[in-house]
């Protein structure tokens, strides 16, 4: 077969470092849309963004050919550049959480992302992320997750 035919839908899960609320709500959305373009450069399909003061989710379509660690470590890269160059002072935490997503539940998770805004209402990044890790089976030890 000449052509890779894929479908590899992934929700990544990245947190400012030691979750401190460093990225101001009132350049959330143009920081959005600075890694839909990233991720456009890199032929990667950005399906949803979104996020609050520490942490964002994207959902991305992920090309045969760029590694899921490559891909979420150009998104860090030059998204924590960008927000330098806008005078934040800034740093993503080591680390991601990555889940895979079948097609069915695209738009399940696209509406999950872009309701961001209204989770920390409910619980903290902490327990969402650790919520995310049990539903989707990740097998890890509390006391380390967080560094």
């Amino acid at each position: 077969m000449p052509h890779a035919y894929t479908a590899n839908f992934v929700h990544c899960v990245f947190s400012t470092k030691e979750r401190r609320d460093t990225i101001p709500a009132e350049i959330q959305e143009k920081l959005w849309a600075y890694l839909i373009g990233i991720a456009g450069n890199l032929r990667i399909e950005m399906l949803a963004v979104g996020g609050t003061r520490n942490h964002i989710h994207v959902l991305i379509g992920l090309p045969a050919k760029i590694p899921l660690s490559e891909a979420v470590q150009k998104l860090k890269a030059n998204s924590s550049r960008w927000l330098g160059e806008h005078n934040v002072e800034f740093e993503w935490q080591k680390g991601y959480g990555a889940f895979s997503v079948s097609p069915s539940m695209l738009g399940t998770v696209k509406a999950y992302i872009r309701n961001q805004a209204e989770h920390p209402k409910k619980r903290s990044f902490e327990e969402e992320f650790l919520a995310l890790l049990r539903e989707s089976g990740v097998a890890f030890d509390a006391d380390r997750v967080f560094g």
